[in-house]
């Protein structure tokens, strides 16, 4: 992916980054470049530009002592950069329902993939598994997982499937390998759906990725995305120790919670309010 990042892909920086710092030839030409690599034409120019929004003007940056610093950082911890994701009852209601997934993923992808190594080592029973069959059954499924993205990348631009069909029907699919993991002791079987799964679960976090930024509003997108990372990541936290905790119960608990958790998340996905495909960004 590093190799890829800098020889197989451009990223241009953010035409709005470059205009607040007054370089807007280079926003101008970050516009073109994005225009051409879309093959499209665009009439932006760096005339035009100033004569909607004036000539750029570069301000020399003021010195500022510490506290000044972290005192002007804390003041862009906003309301105002939240609220407008419930604008509308819509809006909303998107908001509420992809901050839900992306919470419940977050707990329910660990809660099963982050323990899987200790799951197949305990899949022969009363014996376990050689650790040489149990790391080789994980990179078995890590490699059938790959392909999922590529298939997301193909489905998303579905007629009546698109982003919101391809993300809820690979979620569900998750949620019940998840639970047929654990129907057999079978090193085999277990094998089989743990790849299965892995296929699947790429697919959702593929589109889950794509879609997020897609429906929140251009101006609050960054705070819309951030706030669901955020919670992904404080789900995940969590998960170490309620498998902990469930597992001295049941060693199956913890497997039970993240089926569980998958499919809380396929029936949120159900109500989303709003499908991107072939739409522009709000």
């Amino acid at each position: 992916m590093f190799m890829c990042r800098f020889f197989l892909f451009h990223l241009y920086e953010s035409p709005k980054f470059l205009l607040s710092q007054g370089r807007q030839s280079e926003a101008v030409a970050t516009v073109h470049g994005i225009a051409y690599k879309n093959r499209k034409t665009t009439w932006l120019s760096e005339e035009i530009l100033n004569e909607i929004g004036g000539t750029a003007v570069v301000e020399e940056k003021e010195k500022l002592s510490t506290g000044e610093i972290v005192k002007r950082n804390l003041n862009k911890f906003s309301t105002q950069r939240i609220a407008p994701l419930f604008a509308t009852r819509q809006l909303g209601l998107m908001t509420c329902l992809i901050w839900f997934c992306w919470a419940t993923i977050g707990m329910g992808y660990p809660l099963f993939n982050a323990f899987l190594p200790q799951y197949l080592s305990n899949a022969g029973g009363e014996s376990e598994t050689a650790p040489s069959i149990v790391y080789r059954n994980y990179a078995i499924t890590s490699i059938v997982g790959v392909p999922g993205s590529l298939i997301a990348y193909y489905t998303v631009n579905i007629k009546y499937i698109g982003r919101k069909g391809t993300i809820a029907i690979s979620t569900v699919i998750t949620g019940i390998l998840v639970f047929c993991f654990t129907i057999s002791a079978d090193p085999s079987f277990q094998l089989t759906f743990s790849s299965l799964e892995a296929f699947f679960q790429n697919i959702m976090y593929g589109v889950l990725y794509a879609y997020t930024p897609e429906v929140f509003p251009a101006p609050n997108r960054g705070t819309g995305t951030g706030i669901a990372s955020c919670l992904n990541r404080i789900a995940g936290l969590c998960a170490p120790i309620v498998a902990v905790n469930a597992g001295q119960t049941n060693p199956k608990a913890p497997i039970y919670a993240s089926g569980g958790l998958f499919l809380a998340a396929f029936v949120a996905m159900l109500f989303f309010p709003i499908e991107t495909r072939n739409k522009q960004s709000l």
